[in-house]
């Protein structure tokens, strides 16, 4: 039977607004490190993807998950995953009151255990201060943790005017090339974010914003530079490690749905005894 969270009351909601209004105003949209503003952004060793994996059909149980990788030769340095509950639901322009607690979760493990594998920069699968309020989950992120963010979604949120229109659609068609972008402006004639084409085989750009602590060019091109294929290869790996972690967490009968602590990648991962590696029957979902 599906799971679902309720609908928080208006008063909640006008919670949560006000504690978006408070904390934009701490977010700093310019480079703050030598390494941003160098073009090879020398200086840069470490970029982190967090990514939140549900089954199709429970809109409570979920798996937020960190990954670590190396710069400039990604290869994944450390790896978190850990089942979680969330409590509250979905609400747009409020996706961070779900999500985001546990990320700072897994993040703050991170800086307490192993200080020396804290990324220099976060990747967030979704939006930076291209949101309603200019405030997104990138940049609630990036401000908790004290981290620089960048916000990396999928689809274009259309707010403040932005529209995914014939003009839109023709903006992409004329991306010829891998890094190749445009900038998403509002109505409001603020520049919002770029859509990018990642990849020379992209048909998709992916909507860059800023999170926090980084300047929009710098965002933009960590980005371009970070993409084997489509999306940042950070949140690619996290996004393939949280459902693999569902499934063997909840595909054995039996198996404790609790928190997994850091695990480095280089250590051989064990099957438990009688899981095949094969997908399940979950279906997972982002």
């Amino acid at each position: 039977m599906a799971r679902k969270a309720g609908r928080p009351p208006e008063e909640t909601l006008s919670l949560w607004k006000g504690e978006q209004a408070l904390l934009k105003t701490l977010v700093v949209d310019r480079d703050m490190e030598a390494w941003q503003r160098d073009p090879a952004f020398s200086g840069l060793q470490r970029v982190g993807g967090v990514d939140v994996s549900f089954v199709k059909g429970d809109s409570v149980s979920a798996c937020a998950s960190l990954v670590v990788l190396s710069y400039p030769e990604p290869e994944v340095m450390y790896e978190d995953c850990r089942m979680v509950s969330l409590t509250d639901p979905y609400v747009s322009g409020f996706l961070v009151f779900r999500e985001v607690p546990f990320l700072v979760d897994v993040v703050q493990w991170l800086r307490q255990k192993e200080p020396h594998l804290m990324p220099q920069v976060l990747s967030v699968d979704g939006n930076g201060v291209l949101h309603h309020r200019g405030f997104g989950v990138a940049c609630h992120l990036g401000v908790l943790t004290d981290l620089s963010s960048i916000g990396v979604a999928k689809k274009l949120l259309q707010v403040d005017g932005l529209e995914n229109n014939a003009l839109h659609k023709e903006k992409i068609r004329l991306l010829k090339a891998g890094g190749d972008s445009f900038p998403l402006m509002g109505g409001s004639g603020t520049i919002l974010g770029m859509a990018l084409k990642s990849h020379d085989h992209s048909t998709k750009p992916l909507c860059v914003s800023v999170g926090h602590k980084m300047s929009l060019e710098a965002a933009v091109c960590l980005t371009h530079g970070c993409c084997k294929f489509r999306i940042l290869e950070a949140l690619h790996q996290a996004d393939i490690h949280s459902p693999d972690y569902i499934r063997r967490t909840l595909g054995v009968q039996g198996a404790p749905a609790l928190p997994e602590r850091s695990k480095k990648a280089q250590r051989p991962k064990l099957c438990p005894q009688g899981v095949s590696k094969e997908p399940t029957d979950l279906e997972i979902i982002h």
